[in-house]
């Protein structure tokens, strides 16, 4: 196969960065739409109006409603469209990003994206994820292009609720073994081909930076305090394992969201809630050592992310719920990256594993 890397034009990253972006908006175009939810328009909708003024940009605002499903989209795109913009600013936490992607898509011009948390890598990738009205996944949409430009505040960050740093840092920390399993699967990339040797390299940095360093930043936001360990594992968190992923390819863990949001309780978390649970099942499928799981479990403690069923809010599954979830994994295509064939009740055997060696300390 053909080895394809493919990136964000630029990445902003540090306090203020959004009064900085100016410069590297204006060679974009001359017309922007913004695409937000209330919550984030009332948050930084008028500052990045006000940059793009001083910039010589017009900005027009377009309210997200938070559901990223077919109808909001289609909805979104017809009225950017009247507003004729040569590129989209999609703000937010992951759907408000996914949500400018969908319309720039649409409308065939770029997107630059603001993130308003760290809780995912969406920020850095040409993919967008719509759900049905039931909120389950429906598809995942492909941008021709990365977003042009990221633009990452860690003075706006650092305000996020410290839920969504740990799913950032639970999003980020799957992505070394994800990419391992995709590349020695021989798998294809978001690209729809190989992976370079860049992609697994910053798999590994992304995952020695958060455990170097994912609980001092977890100890710097309940401080407020952006210090070196937060920009680091801020940095990780969208921009190493944006990389990682899109240019390495994606495996178990991000397959299981398929199945987790197919169940109650499960589907209500946060999407590097999701996946940091099933990397604790990909390792069991990948047959680690008790040992080497127990590890990885020990982290989870110390930075708050779920290591059973009942922490990710499904609580007693049944055994209908756990074939549901080996079932729905199995539909997704990033099932197939991995060393063996898999089969449903492999899935379901594994986490049974999970939970009885993890359901107690939770």
């Amino acid at each position: 196969m053909l080895r394809v890397f493919g990136a964000p034009s630029r990445y902003l990253q540090g306090p203020n960065a959004l009064a900085e972006m100016g410069p590297y908006l204006s060679h974009i175009g001359k017309r922007a739409s913004l695409v937000a939810d209330t919550i984030v328009m009332d948050l930084i909708g008028y500052r990045v109006q006000q940059v793009c003024a001083a910039a010589d940009l017009n900005c027009e605002s377009l309210i997200f409603t938070g559901d990223i499903v077919p109808a909001e989209i289609d909805r979104l795109s017809a009225l950017a469209r009247a507003q004729r913009p040569d590129f989209i600013i999609g703000a937010g936490g992951g759907k408000g990003i996914d949500a400018g992607k969908a319309v720039a898509h649409a409308l065939d011009i770029p997107v630059v994206t603001i993130p308003t948390a760290a809780s995912n890598d969406a920020p850095t990738s040409k993919n967008y994820v719509i759900y049905d009205e039931n909120h389950r996944l429906l598809r995942v949409g492909h941008m021709k292009r990365n977003p042009e430009v990221v633009v990452v505040d860690t003075a706006i960050i650092i305000n996020a609720p410290l839920r969504m740093l740990t799913a950032g840092i639970g999003d980020a920390i799957v992505k070394k073994f994800e990419v391992a399993q995709c590349i020695g699967a021989g798998g294809p990339n978001m690209f729809g081909a190989a992976a370079c040797q860049a992609a697994s390299a910053l798999s590994e940095l992304c995952y020695s930076t958060l455990r170097a360093h994912a609980a001092g930043a977890l100890g710097a936001e309940k401080n407020k305090i952006i210090d070196e360990d937060f920009e680091r594992v801020v940095e990780a968190a969208v921009l190493l394992s944006g990389l990682a992923f899109e240019s390495g390819g994606l495996s178990i863990a991000h397959a299981m969201t398929r199945g987790l949001s197919a169940v109650r309780g499960a589907r209500d978390a946060l999407h590097g809630h999701q996946v940091a649970y099933a990397l604790l099942v990909q390792l069991t499928l990948e047959r680690r050592s008790a040992e080497f799981i127990d590890d990885i479990a020990a982290f989870y403690k110390e930075v708050q992310l779920p290591t059973s069923l009942a922490a990710l809010g499904l609580a007693q599954p049944t055994e209908a719920e756990l074939g549901t979830i080996a079932e729905q994994t199995m539909t997704a295509k990033h099932v197939k990256n991995f060393e063996r064939a898999l089969s449903a009740s492999e899935i379901v055997a594994a986490v049974r594993l999970v939970e009885q060696r993890y359901s107690e300390e939770s």
